[in-house]
């Protein structure tokens, strides 16, 4: 088995992508070269990510972000088309895995994003479990979990912040999950931490009174695909690079 097969192997164990209905296909997106010294980790596979890879010499790259979402009609034109004349150029591999990415109980988005804020899940919530739920952790209100944001990510969160009560329970789902809000009122949570927001969760959280916290999507989903890709490096004897392209959403 070469070392890319091994790669694919060890993701496809390690994330189990056939537990997941996504918006786009988990696994190897672009086959590559059969031998892999360094992957690159990173959060999107855009252009300027992959021709930072290409110049630290990937052999591989592992991303949250893929290349191919429902809805694309199949054609290789325009940026698409760019990307993967790179990747095939190179022949350098690209893997990304999206909702298993999120999910995975330790190295995955959520749960790294989770432990940057000392924030700990005992239950799971909303579609496909993918949201994470346990107790408040250090910050005991709206605002001082907002500054711990602040300091963790770099960047200030957009708070909405709910009637002011204390934090007991805290959930989060990194990304653009946003409609999650609701399962997470549902779920017995004082404040929701995610990506994004949308018009609706301002009326939601004045109303019921739990607090929102827009951290970034990109910010927030920094964390997973470096933890896989290091895991996965040290257990396979291959390298390991993280890549950030800053990106204000």
């Amino acid at each position: 088995m070469t070392e890319r097969q091994r790669i694919e192997t060890s993701l496809n164990e390690l994330l189990r992508p056939d537990l997941f209905t996504d918006y786009g296909p988990n696994g190897l997106q672009v086959e590559g070269r059969s031998e892999v010294r360094l992957i690159v980790s990173g959060v999107t596979a855009s252009l300027a990510f992959i021709d930072a890879a290409l110049q630290a010499g990937a052999d591989a790259l592992l991303v949250h972000h893929g290349l191919f979402w429902r809805g694309h009609d199949g054609r290789l034109t325009g940026w698409l088309k760019a990307r993967v004349a790179r990747l095939l150029r190179a022949d350098v591999s690209l893997f990304a895995y999206h909702l298993p990415l999120d999910a995975h109980a330790e190295l995955g988005n959520n749960a790294q994003f989770g432990l940057r804020l000392a924030l700990q899940a005992d239950a799971r919530f909303g579609e496909q479990d993918l949201g994470f739920i346990g107790g408040a952790g250090p910050a005991r209100s709206a605002p001082a979990l907002a500054d711990q944001v602040q300091q963790a990510l770099g960047r200030a969160p957009l708070l909405l912040p709910g009637d002011g009560r204390p934090l007991r329970r805290v959930a989060w789902c990194t990304g653009g999950a946003q409609g999650f809000f609701e399962a997470a009122i549902a779920a017995g949570a004082d404040a929701f931490l995610t990506g994004e927001v949308s018009e609706p969760q301002a009326h939601l959280s004045r109303e019921t009174g739990v607090a929102y916290l827009a951290c970034g999507h990109h910010a927030s989903e920094r964390y997973g695909a470096p933890a896989v890709a290091a895991y996965l490096a040290q257990r396979l004897g291959i390298e390991h690079r993280f890549i950030e392209i800053d990106n204000p959403a």
